[in-house]
């Protein structure tokens, strides 16, 4: 097991514009506001967009894309680094109209309507991620 210790530096909340893809706006977001290390949630909705998910036999992301609106029912993640940049790992829960929902990693490409979330900025050095040999995933 690896794990870190951090305190809360600061707390933010933002809010995405409607068009704004919802991955590229929260790494600008954290970007400008120079976060490296922290936890973020929001949700809000999209008017198209999609979820990854990792199939760990085949070491390969596999993309379920949406041509609906659907509710951004929630949205979790981490920020750290990965190849000396800041990178977010967010998993996102999308509901359809009828109340399905569909889950997995935030992909590019979620076009919001409406996005609000916060960030917890944490006090430290951000963890490095790197190429894990066991899962083919770039982890901490």
């Amino acid at each position: 097991m690896k794990s870190f210790e951090f305190n809360v530096q600061r707390f933010l909340l933002g809010r995405l514009e409607r068009g704004d893809d919802v991955l590229d706006g929260l790494t600008d977001f954290c970007r400008c506001n120079g976060v490296d290390v922290g936890h973020i949630e929001g949700l809000g909705a999209i008017e198209r967009g999609g979820v990854g998910y990792y199939d760990h036999e085949g070491r390969v992301y596999h993309e379920i894309r949406f041509d609906e609106g659907m509710e951004i029912a929630s949205l979790v993640g981490n920020i750290s680094r990965k190849d000396g940049e800041i990178f977010l790992h967010c998993h996102v829960t999308l509901s359809d109209s009828e109340g399905r929902c569909f889950g997995g990693h935030l992909l590019d490409g979620n076009v919001a309507v409406a996005c609000e979330f916060t960030v917890a900025v944490l006090e430290g050095a951000a963890p490095e991620r790197t190429h894990d040999e066991d899962t083919g995933l770039a982890l901490w």
